[in-house]
């Protein structure tokens, strides 16, 4: 999903050739074997951001959108150098995994006889050279667990799909074929969407460019910083002996590595994403003296039982009272460091002429800050 329509159309990587780029695509997807449903079709009209892909009839939940061969899969593996990169595996290995898969795309692009040339032809439309691709990254079985991640790949008509949270459609793997399968029924006109992930707002803006308003995003999130829990708990002292105890308490969290100066705990709309750190935290920072210096004593190692009911949202008004507490004056001190508060944002979002005279900056960051507030006020009710 998008909010924002795409930038006007800027030179691509295809001169000439087919003058409507749809109609190039469909025919090269014929032509590979990638099966479109007909009862799906790629278009501008009744999407949320340039092209797209819209029911033309009903489809129920279960069924077969569209089948991409992987043959027709673009990667490290499937490009015409794929023998080059493989004999340089080693000397591009990096974190993402994502170098062999450019320098193929990048090949691929300045290749006068690639095969994926019409493919190419219909990025100007999909905003590809304007914004960050969209790969996809196959998961690996169960047993698959300690191998390295499978590379990225480039998915014909599936990357045409914009993303929801609330998503229609998955995408399955099988040994020849890669499908895109409805999770749920898609009324005639509507439009198909898949997912990009569960990401929250900041996420997608940051890799995407856009955001979904609130309440659409069930993957949004909220940060709570690490240090600040130190500072509501630094706030609740009384004495220099007291101040002393709670950096001796950090200190010992830090090297349980639950903690760190740079870290945050992540809150979702549901449950906290960062349980265990959370939870042993809370724990370190509100027990007795004389417990900390016991668990203190055993290195940590005598803190392996989990509490009774866990950071998911409806058990935190189950929490310890002095549990609450401290996330309660955490997620204060979070709030303040905001410009502007909660009822000022809702004003902004609630008065249509307001809200259209904010540049597109200023719209995607106040819905990124007021699905996070919302987030951290509901936190606020369930720790009072």
């Amino acid at each position: 999903m998008a909010t924002q329509a795409k930038r006007p159309r800027v030179a691509g990587p295809v001169d000439g050739g087919d003058p409507d780029p749809v109609a190039c695509f469909l025919s090269w997807c014929r032509r590979v074997g990638l099966e479109l449903s007909p009862k799906v079709a790629v278009s501008r009209q009744g999407t949320v951001a340039g092209y797209g892909m819209v029911a033309r009839e009903s489809v129920q939940a279960g069924e077969l959108l569209f089948v991409v061969p992987r043959a027709a899969l673009l990667s490290q593996h499937t490009c015409s150098i794929g023998g080059l990169l493989e004999r340089e595996r080693v000397a591009l290995q990096s974190q993402s995994g994502w170098v062999p898969l450019l320098l193929a795309l990048l090949h691929e692009l300045q290749a006068p006889a690639s095969r994926w040339r019409p493919y190419f032809a219909l990025w100007p439309e999909l905003g590809r050279l304007e914004h960050p691709m969209f790969c996809f990254q196959e998961p690996l079985e169960e047993e698959e667990d300690e191998k390295e991640p499978n590379s990225p790949m480039m998915v014909p008509a599936a990357d045409i799909l914009n993303h929801l949270a609330n998503h229609n459609a998955n995408l399955e793997y099988s040994a020849n074929c890669l499908r895109m399968v409805a999770t749920q029924p898609i009324p005639k006109g509507h439009e198909i969407f898949n997912t990009y992930g569960q990401m929250a707002n900041w996420q997608l803006i940051h890799m995407y460019g856009f955001v979904e308003p609130y309440p659409d995003n069930t993957d949004d999130t909220a940060d709570i910083q690490m240090v600040t829990v130190r500072e509501a708990a630094l706030q609740g002292t009384k004495t220099e002996a007291e101040r002393l105890l709670v950096y001796e308490r950090w200190d010992f969290l830090c090297k349980l590595e639950m903690v760190g100066e740079e870290g945050a705990f992540v809150i979702g709309r549901e449950e906290v994403l960062t349980e265990e750190e959370l939870t042993t935290t809370l724990k370190v920072l509100c027990m007795p003296a004389e417990e900390f210096r016991e668990l203190k004593d055993q290195d940590g190692e005598g803190d392996d039982k989990r509490e009774e009911g866990s950071l998911t949202i409806t058990n935190i008004p189950k929490l310890k009272a002095s549990w609450r507490q401290l996330l309660q004056n955490s997620v204060l001190l979070t709030l303040q460091t905001y410009a502007t508060d909660l009822k000022t944002d809702q004003g902004l979002l609630s008065n249509k002429e307001v809200y259209a005279k904010l540049s597109w900056r200023e719209q995607q960051a106040l819905q990124v800050r007021y699905g996070q507030k919302m987030i951290l006020h509901q936190l606020l009710e369930l720790t009072s």
